[in-house]
C-alpha cells in the first residue's frame, strides 16, 4: 500500500509537466488566432451574425455615431428647406395653388428617410452593407432596364418612373450601388490588385473586373441619354478605384473611355450639341430662347452682390428663372443671401466633406473607408458640378444640387448615403 502511494506521488510532477505544455500549446494557437484575425479584414472576418454582446477584443465594437458629420448635414438639411421654400413659393403658387406645396414635400420626404436611415445607423454592422450593395446593384440594373421601358420622359430624356406621389431616378439608386459594389470588390481582392502580376493580378482585379462593374451601369444609364449621370457614374467609379489600388495606367485608359463616350453621346444627340453650342458661344446665344435659363441664372448671382437682397426678395424667380427649385436654386441662394449667403453654403458643404474623409481615415477596414470616401466624393462631385453648371463653366446638364434642389427620391438617397456613413462612424478605430 505505501509503495503504490509512493508510486503516485511520483507520477504526479509528470501528470503537471503534460498539463502546462498542452495549456502553453493552447496560449500559443490562441494568440496566432488572434494575430491572424487583426492581420484580416474584419469585413469578411466578421460573422454575418452578431454576437448578441459586443466584446471588447473584437475588431468590430460599436460606439457613437460622428457628432460633427450629423451637425453639418442636419444643418444644410435646415438650410436646404429653407432656400427650397423660398425659392419655389411663387412657382408653387402659381401651378398648385400653394406657397409651401415644394416645402411640405421637402418635409415629409426627410422626416420619412430620417426614421428609415435611423433604423439602419443603430442596427446596421459593416458586414451588412456588403449585402446591401450587391443588392442596390441588381435592383438599379432591373429598374434603370425598367425605365427604358415604361419611365417617363422629359425632352429627350428618359430617366424616371413615376410613381404617382413622386417619381423615381434609378441613376440614383445606381450611383450609391456603384461605390458599394467596387468597395466591396476592391477590399476583397486587394492583394491581386497591387500585385505585379498581369491577367490574374492586377490588369484583371484592378481594371477588367471593376471596369465590368462600372461599364453594365454606364451603358444603361447612357441609353437614358442622361450624360451628366454617366459622367458622375464613371468619375465614382474612378476614384475609387484609384483608392484601391488600380494602377496608374489602367486609370488613364479608363478616363479616356469615359471622354470618348462623352463625346460620342454628345455626337449622336442633337439636345446635347445645343447644350454644348449655348455654354461655348453664350454671348451669341438667343437670349430670349436657348439661353434663357443660364442667362436669368447669371443676372440672379449677380444681383446678389454682397450682402442680397434679403431671404425671400428674390425677383428673378418670379419667372425668369424656370423652375429656380430645382437645378438652379443656387443662383436664387446667391440672389438672396449674396456672397456670404453663397458662401456659408459653400462652406457647410466643405466641413461636411472634410469630416467624412475623417470618418473613411479611420473607418476599420477597407471596405468601410472606400464605402465612405466614395460617397463624401459624390457629394463633392455633384456641389462641384452644379456650380460650374449655373456659373457657366461647364455646359447645362441638368445636376441637382445636394440637400437643396426639389426631388423626393433624390433627398431621400442622400439623407440615407449620409446614414452609411454615420453607421460606419460607430465602428471608427479611434475616439470621436
Amino acid at each position: 500500500m505505501k509503495e503504490t502511494q509512493d508510486n503516485q506521488k511520483r507520477d504526479l510532477p509528470e501528470v503537471s509537466d503534460h498539463k502546462s505544455k498542452l495549456n502553453d500549446k493552447l496560449t500559443l494557437f490562441r494568440e496566432k488566432r488572434e494575430r491572424r484575425m487583426t492581420e484580416l479584414d474584419p469585413a469578411f472576418t466578421e460573422p454575418l451574425t452578431p454576437a448578441e454582446k459586443e466584446d471588447e477584443r473584437a475588431p468590430l465594437t460599436k460606439g457613437g455615431i460622428d457628432v460633427w458629420f450629423l451637425l453639418w448635414a442636419v444643418l444644410l438639411l435646415c438650410l436646404g428647406a429653407v432656400m427650397s421654400y423660398s425659392a419655389s413659393a411663387v412657382y408653387a403658387e402659381r401651378n398648385y395653388g400653394s406657397a409651401t406645396y415644394y416645402l411640405w414635400r421637402y418635409i415629409l420626404f426627410a422626416l420619412v428617410a430620417a426614421v428609415i436611415t435611423a433604423f439602419f445607423i443603430a442596427l446596421a454592422r459593416p458586414w451588412f452593407w456588403r449585402v446591401f450593395g450587391v443588392g442596390a446593384y441588381g435592383v438599379s440594373m432591373v429598374l434603370l432596364l425598367l425605365v427604358l421601358v415604361i419611365g417617363a420622359a422629359e425632352g429627350v430624356a428618359q430617366r424616371w418612373i413615376d410613381l404617382g406621389f413622386f417619381t423615381l431616378q434609378p441613376s440614383e439608386i445606381a450611383k450609391m450601388a456603384v461605390v458599394l459594389v467596387l468597395a466591396l470588390y476592391m477590399s476583397k481582392y486587394e492583394k491581386q490588385i497591387t500585385s505585379t502580376g498581369k491577367f490574374r493580378g492586377s490588369l484583371k482585379h484592378g481594371f477588367l473586373v471593376p471596369m465590368a462593374i462600372i461599364g453594365v451601369i454606364c451603358a444603361l444609364v447612357a441609353l437614358e441619354r442622361h450624360i451628366s449621370g454617366l459622367m458622375i457614374v464613371g468619375m465614382l467609379g474612378l476614384v475609387v478605384m484609384f483608392l484601391g489600388g488600380t494602377r496608374l495606367k489602367y486609370l488613364a485608359i479608363f478616363l479616356g473611355i469615359i471622354a470618348v463616350a462623352g463625346v460620342f453621346l454628345i455626337a449622336v444627340s442633337e439636345y446635347a450639341q445645343t447644350r454644348v453650342e449655348i455654354w461655348w458661344n453664350l454671348e451669341e446665344a438667343d437670349p430670349l430662347g436657348s439661353a434663357w435659363q443660364t442667362l436669368q441664372g447669371m443676372y440672379a448671382i449677380g444681383s446678389g452682390g454682397f450682402f442680397g437682397l434679403g431671404l425671400g426678395y428674390s425677383r428673378q424667380k418670379f419667372g425668369y428663372v424656370s423652375q429656380p427649385q430645382n437645378d438652379f436654386i443656387f443662383t436664387i441662394i446667391c440672389e438672396e443671401l449674396g456672397f456670404l449667403g453663397a458662401l456659408l453654403v459653400v462652406l457647410l458643404f466643405a466641413l461636411l466633406i472634410w469630416r467624412g474623409i475623417r470618418i473613411g481615415q479611420r473607418a476599420p477596414d477597407k471596405f468601410s473607408a472606400l464605402v465612405v470616401w466614395g460617397l463624401t466624393f459624390k457629394i463633392a462631385l455633384q456641389v462641384a458640378m452644379n456650380i460650374a453648371v449655373v456659373t457657366n463653366m461647364m455646359p447645362n446638364t441638368g445636376i441637382s444640387l445636394p440637400f437643396f434642389s426639389t426631388g423626393g427620391s433624390s433627398l431621400m438617397l442622400q439623407i440615407f448615403e449620409i446614414g452609411i456613413i454615420l453607421s460606419i462612424s460607430r465602428y471608427s478605430k479611434q475616439k470621436k
